[in-house]
């Protein structure tokens, strides 16, 4: 399903997060006209294009979603490739992580650092990643409390998934370390390191 979304966006019903990485794909190897953002989400595909006649972008986006849902169809490679990240495995966290894994500290680093993850979607702050993939000892609730403020490069999970801090902000996931990779940077382009489809792994390092 296609649905309306404001003035200037469609918002795409992509039923799983693999036909909304394939329907990423698509539409970037050859972004149609008019179309200024595309922004995969879990079952979704938000596309913006202010001032474009929504009926044709429509018929177009239906088709594509065919293409990306149909089984065995070779598309376009999803953006981003593989990044290791850097993490010096010291979080306030990590003990309780730990005990609530039923895992020693070493253990919870050997979990985290023994899987590839891969960027689901971006939220809730500018660059931050959703990592999907996450050992399933390591689901931990969120802390009851959030913290008013987790620094920039702090490496968390929460749930199903890990993450790395693009910014300092307030925050409730459970910090296992930190990293000196900057993952979020208004500079770049793109700006965000860890874009949908990315595979990421972690390396635990000694701190400088």
């Amino acid at each position: 399903m296609i649905r309306r979304v404001g003035e200037h966006a469609l918002l795409v019903e992509t039923g799983s997060l693999e036909v909304s990485h394939r329907l990423d794909a698509l539409l970037r190897a050859r972004r149609p006209a008019g179309v200024v953002e595309i922004v995969p989400g879990p079952e979704t595909v938000l596309v913006t294009a202010p001032g474009t006649d929504p009926s044709p972008l429509g018929a177009l986006l239906s088709a594509l979603l065919e293409t990306a849902r149909a089984p065995g169809v070779p598309g376009p490679p999803p953006p981003g490739g593989a990044v290791t990240v850097p993490v010096v495995y010291d979080g306030a966290d990590l003990g309780d992580v730990a005990a609530l894994s039923g895992l020693s500290a070493a253990e919870v680093v050997e979990r985290h650092t023994g899987r590839e993850l891969v960027a689901g979607w971006l939220g809730f702050a500018p660059g931050f990643a959703y990592l999907i993939g996450l050992d399933p000892a390591l689901h931990v609730p969120r802390l009851a409390t959030p913290r008013t403020s987790v620094p920039a490069g702090a490496v968390a999970v929460a749930g199903p998934y890990s993450a790395v801090y693009p910014s300092a902000s307030p925050g409730g996931w459970r910090v296992l370390g930190r990293s000196p990779l900057t993952v979020w940077d208004v500079d770049a382009d793109p700006p965000a390191l860890l874009t949908p489809g990315t595979r990421v792994r972690f390396e635990a390092v000694t701190a400088p």
